[in-house]
């Protein structure tokens, strides 16, 4: 009987009692926020998590991952805990809307950030082209190559599903851009064999008013025309016809452009060689060239050459002049509008939603 009095004594903990203490208690959540969720139910379409909020949060199919997937189970599994990104607050029912894809997302641009900091070379697969260039994914984040950094002789359509070695050209996530270039890996790779004052062996794939662009196994290198000769050369096609093999020597490896230049000029033994005697310069070409490696090394070391009795050629010394000359050279082929770069028509033309994050859908049938 004691008891029973105390039993009816002690109860007085009411459901009202019990709601408020859950109010007390209760965390807050904000969109924005991260927190550890588990696994209970897999639905069709997405999953509900445990968050320890009083209602399930709702992580639909298209938030579980920074790749296109067709079912929840490819990302998780039941009781399984990880980590959810709030990305809506409450809707009408208390449900808030979690993500993963978030996550991923955040962590991939720091990843591609990284990288670009430490100019690193990457690989990715093409899985989509258009009029522009094509795309591929880095990271999980989709990435743009325009078309003039594409380095292939294989049209854009050929490309797809192939593997390409890449570098940075713009990591921006405020403006959701991820821009690359093959070309300048490629140049960059060959770069790390090459020698400014060494001969190579080209051949002219294109002539334009301001020079020739001579491929030199597998990359572009340009010839200005002001280092085509000593002589004065109205047109590069008064000298080359494309496809001629040619030597060349190197005379600035620009591994940050990727760009290389060369010449011609300075593998005259004569001024005017080039024009009268083309042959007689590939014959000398390594002489001359190792005349002129001498002259920049005596350069560096601050020892002046002597100078010969002859008219002024590419074996006297090099005047003052000459490095302003090559450098202009570099700098008219960055302001020519026919120059193929990151600025040109290909980038131009490509919408910003080619070089932004692209939605799924559009992109499931290239895909």
């Amino acid at each position: 009987m004691v008891n029973q009095e105390l039993m009816a004594t002690d109860i007085g903990f009411t459901h009202e009692d019990f709601a408020a203490l859950l109010d007390k208690y209760d965390y807050h959540f904000s969109p924005g926020d991260t927190v550890a969720g588990t696994v209970f139910s897999l639905e069709p379409r997405g999953a509900l998590i445990d968050i320890g909020a009083k209602t399930a949060a709702y992580i639909p199919i298209q938030e579980m991952s920074i790749n296109r997937i067709d079912t929840p189970d490819e990302v998780l599994q039941s009781n399984e805990t990880r980590e959810f990104f709030i990305l809506t607050d409450e809707n009408e029912d208390g449900q808030l809307t979690l993500s993963i894809r978030r996550i991923e997302y955040m962590r991939a641009w720091e990843r591609v950030r990284q990288l670009q900091a430490e100019d690193a070379t990457v690989r990715a697969q093409v899985f989509a082209t258009n009029r522009g260039g094509a795309l591929v994914r880095i990271e999980g984040l989709r990435g743009f190559i325009p078309g003039s950094h594409i380095s292939t002789r294989k049209p854009k359509e050929d490309l797809m599903g192939e593997e390409l070695p890449l570098k940075f050209l713009e990591v921006d996530e405020d403006r959701n851009r991820l821009v690359l270039s093959h070309r300048r890996a490629l140049v960059e790779r060959k770069m790390n064999r090459l020698e400014v004052g060494e001969v190579v062996l080209g051949m002219v794939r294109g002539l334009k008013p301001y020079g020739a662009f001579i491929d030199i196994g597998g990359v572009s290198g340009l010839l200005h025309i002001s280092e085509i000769s000593h002589d004065h050369i109205d047109t590069p096609h008064s000298v080359f016809n494309v496809n001629d093999e040619i030597k060349v020597m190197i005379i600035d490896l620009d591994a940050e452009r990727g760009r290389i230049s060369l010449s011609t000029k300075q593998l005259e033994p004569e001024p005017g060689d080039m024009v009268k005697n083309p042959d007689l310069v590939y014959d000398k070409a390594e002489e001359m060239a190792e005349r002129y490696r001498q002259k920049l090394r005596a350069q560096a070391e601050g020892i002046e050459l002597p100078q010969e009795d002859s008219t002024p050629t590419a074996e006297t010394p090099v005047e003052e002049g000459t490095a302003e000359e090559t450098q202009e050279s570099v700098e008219a082929v960055e302001e020519g509008p026919a120059e193929p770069q990151v600025e040109n028509e290909a980038e131009a033309s490509e919408p910003e939603e080619t070089v932004s994050e692209i939605p799924e859908e559009q992109l499931a049938a290239a895909e």
